[in-house]
């Protein structure tokens, strides 16, 4: 065994000389998990068609730790990929991982915390790095919204933001994560967002960030409401000689923004669920597929081909070709020779005449069951994988042949796409990354190969026309009350091409606008300001939320209540700076007191959080009342609610289950909470616990304590969460009492997480499902 072993480390020694010799990585030759042009072709050395695992055949190298679901990127002689840090501990977190792409050899790692998330472990690196040679910078949008710029060379964080603490984007459990993409200044990011103001409401929508500062440049969403959250990576194009991003939607539309203004061009409906393939254009022709149920009949899944010019709904009047029952709605097409090939869900590959969308042949059959990762086209070849099995297939005249195939390891599962640079081929799975090739590997070009967001960038220039859309920068910003923030007037013309920046005329909802466009917040309170840029005819708007030091105290007796003209309920809205409460929570009266409402009408939003103040607090108290609506088993004189009563059939049902009214009431509690700093008290109703935690489904690896605690529906309990850091730990502390009660002296609940979270905003957590929550007398301050 001992000399088996050393011959393979001898063959691996001898097969990383060569490719250190021969082969190293150009810039920018991967940059893209879909290739430099964004199409998933490899042009370059040809690439070996087979190799064991075991053996080491066609093995240059490995790694375990970069093992995981992400597909890597590679600049210059670097491989980037997003995996587990230290799986399975109580230090388990994210991070993108550099290599050295011809001996695998670790280069550097840059690690953040993942918190405040429902994703599970296992699905942590949903996303992929992109890798910006113009600025040599590497950006990964983390599976909890951490967005983090990373020096390419040193692996140091440039800037970082807390997308779903700043602006409500969405980590659920699913895991989906959308990959970011860069164009010219500009790094692009998107979610299902739940923010403040008008994007309260849940939408698909796409930040505009400047790539060296982070600062928001534009803000803009598809259809409001959608069903689900989804990653479909956009693909940046040049249509109707305008410069175009195009991605399918969380609403079951393909869209097209213009990349440097987020202005919306055209739409083209497709499924009713959410779009999670990335689009490849070709010219003016879309390639897209989904595998949901259709719009006109209940037939799941379709392929299509579709012109993407035009503006407004495109559906009726753009397709060219459709052909339905083909479930792919994960991987990409891909384009070789005069046939497009999609790969379904259940790991089979479809053929099409690219201009009439005529099948060729039956569909090939790859082993096992499950795909999840796109294509490679190289040398005229597919390179495919299902979970289980890697393939190599060959167009014929009548469809497809296997060049070779062969079955993984259990523990090799693939989710990732295979990427190519080099002569080098590099393979994620669940357990390693490989790197294939033969001993003498091709050389490299040594001009860098033009991306496609170069082309489209060179494409889409020129001398622009009359000013038509004014952008106001920044477009969403948070500072601290009574400071300012300059703002900036950028003209940009009908095809989203930047003009000059301008002077404007300038209005705010709060605070004060100088003429040269200087913002100035309230010296107190909580503010939303929105202000208008005005040019001729023309207006942009910038939204900006500005906080006061701590402490702070809210009651919600100031909030005015009016009905709703739709249920006549008597109602108002809570706080407006607070990002995800609007949608979720009301204020109503409750008990002959105004107070926060989270209520059980909102399906998709009753178990949720939100965030009050900036992501720069550390050492804090929050505290507040709440109650739990008693929804079990109606009782005379239950307070009113939003909410229909349950039924006596649906008391009946539950009492089977749980035997008994009370054991009905139990089961029907919300849970309920507080956060700070990151880390969640959870008054648990079911269960009758109280709980710490910060990483909700890692509860059992990661840091939390739970002790059981016995409270009832319709009693107020008074709840206070502590947050201090020490020596690079959280201390955390918690008590709940009934209100009205004199504060314990003695803490209900304590832990120390040594991997600790730092800073972070104050909020609320709850699950309202079956039953409201109400909220009153919040407060939060510094500790010492």
């Amino acid at each position: 065994m001992k000399r088996s072993r050393m011959k393979i480390r001898l063959f691996c020694v001898a097969a990383i000389s060569a490719a250190v010799l021969v082969s190293s990585p150009s810039a920018a030759d991967w940059p893209d998990w879909r290739g430099p042009k964004q199409d998933r072709h490899y042009d370059g050395p040809p690439l070996v068609t087979s190799f064991d695992p075991e053996a080491g055949t066609n093995v240059l190298w490995k790694s375990d730790e970069a093992g995981g679901i992400s597909t890597p990127v590679i600049m210059g002689e670097k491989l980037f990929t997003l995996v587990r840090h230290k799986p399975g501990t109580k230090e388990e977190a994210e991070k993108v991982l550099c290599l050295d792409a011809a001996t695998g050899k670790k280069l550097w790692e840059n690690v953040f915390n993942v918190y405040l998330s429902d994703v599970p472990a296992e699905r942590v690196g949903w996303s992929a790095v992109i890798a910006d040679p113009s600025s040599n910078t590497v950006f990964a949008h983390g599976v909890c919204g951490v967005f983090t710029a990373i020096d390419a060379t040193t692996g140091k964080t440039k800037w970082q933001r807390s997308l779903h603490e700043e602006f409500g984007f969405l980590s659920t459990y699913g895991g989906r994560t959308n990959i970011p993409v860069v164009f010219e200044d500009l790094v692009i990011a998107s979610a299902v967002v739940t923010g403040w103001g008008d994007t309260a409401r849940p939408a698909h929508r796409f930040l505009g960030l400047d790539k060296a500062t982070g600062e928001v440049r534009w803000m803009n969403g598809t259809k409001e409401l959608p069903e689900d959250t989804t990653y479909s990576t956009p693909s940046l194009a040049v249509l109707g000689g305008q410069a175009a991003l195009v991605f399918g939607s969380s609403d079951g539309s393909v869209w097209n923004f213009q990349p440097r203004t987020g202005k919306p061009v055209w739409n083209f409906k497709l499924s009713r669920r959410g779009l999670n393939v990335a689009p490849l254009v070709e010219g003016e022709d879309v390639f897209i597929s989904q595998a949901e149920e259709n719009l006109d009949n209940t037939s799941m899944g379709s392929v299509t081909r579709f012109k993407g010019v035009g503006t407004g709904d495109i559906t009726a009047t753009n397709t060219v070709w459709q052909r339905k029952s083909v479930m792919d709605g994960r991987s990409m097409p891909v384009v070789l020779g005069d046939r497009v090939y999609f790969v379904d869900d259940g790991a089979k590959v479809y053929a099409f005449e690219k201009e009439t969308g005529e099948p060729v042949g039956k569909p090939v059959k790859l082993l096992g069951t499950i795909v999840r990762g796109s294509p490679l086209v190289a040398d005229g070849k597919l390179y495919v994988c299902s979970t289980s099995g890697w393939h190599v297939l060959e167009p014929t005249k009548d469809g497809l042949t296997f060049v070779n195939r062969m079955r993984f390891d259990d523990e090799d599962e693939v989710t990732a796409s295979p990427v190519a640079s080099s002569g080098l081929l590099y393979l994620t799975t669940g357990a390693r990354l490989y790197c294939l090739g033969e001993k003498m590997a091709g050389s490299a070009s040594s001009s860098p190969a033009t991306s496609g967001p170069d082309i489209v960038s060179a494409s889409t220039g020129g001398t622009p026309g009359e000013p038509a859309w004014v952008q106001v920068v920044p477009a969403e910003a948070q500072i601290a009350a009574g400071t300012t923030v300059p703002l900036k007037v950028r003209l940009f013309d009908a095809a989203g091409r930047f003009v000059k920046e301008s002077a404007a005329e300038f209005a705010t909802t709060a605070g004060a606008m100088s003429k040269e466009g200087i913002y100035t917040a309230p010296a107190s309170g909580h503010t939303a300001a929105i202000i208008t840029a005005k040019v001729g005819s023309l207006e942009g708007k910038s939204r900006i939320r500005s906080m006061p030091p701590l402490p702070w105290r809210f009651d919600f007796e100031d909030i005015p209540l009016a009905a709703d003209p739709k249920t006549g309920v008597v109602k108002g809205e809570p706080p407006l700076p607070w990002i995800g409460m609007r949608y979720r929570h009301v204020v109503r009266e409750v008990e002959g007191s105004k107070c926060l409402v989270k209520v059980t009408t909102i399906p998709k939003g009753t178990r949720s959080q939100g965030w009050i103040g900036p992501i720069g607090l550390h050492d804090y108290s929050v505290q507040a009342d709440f109650r739990a609506q008693e929804t079990g088993v109606e009782k005379p004189g239950s307070p009113a609610s939003d909410t229909p009563k349950s039924s006596a059939t649906d008391a009946d049902a539950f009492a089977k289950k749980f035997g008994n009214p009370a054991a009905l009431e139990k089961a029907r509690m919300p849970d309920m909470g507080l956060v700070a700093q990151r880390y969640t008290l959870d008054l648990m109703g079911a269960s009758q616990q109280l709980q710490l935690r910060s990483w909700p489904p890692q509860v059992a690896t990661y840091f939390s304590k739970t002790i059981p605690f016995a409270w009832e529906a319709g009693r107020w309990y008074t709840m206070k969460l502590e947050a201090r850091t020490k020596d690079g730990a959280a201390v955390l502390r918690g008590k709940v009492w009934p209100r009205g009660e004199k504060e314990p002296e003695v803490w209900t609940i304590e832990g120390v997480h040594a991997a600790g979270k730092l800073q972070g905003s104050p909020g609320f957590f709850g699950n309202s499902k079956d039953s409201e929550v109400s909220i009153d007398n919040v407060s939060v301050e510094a500790v010492k």
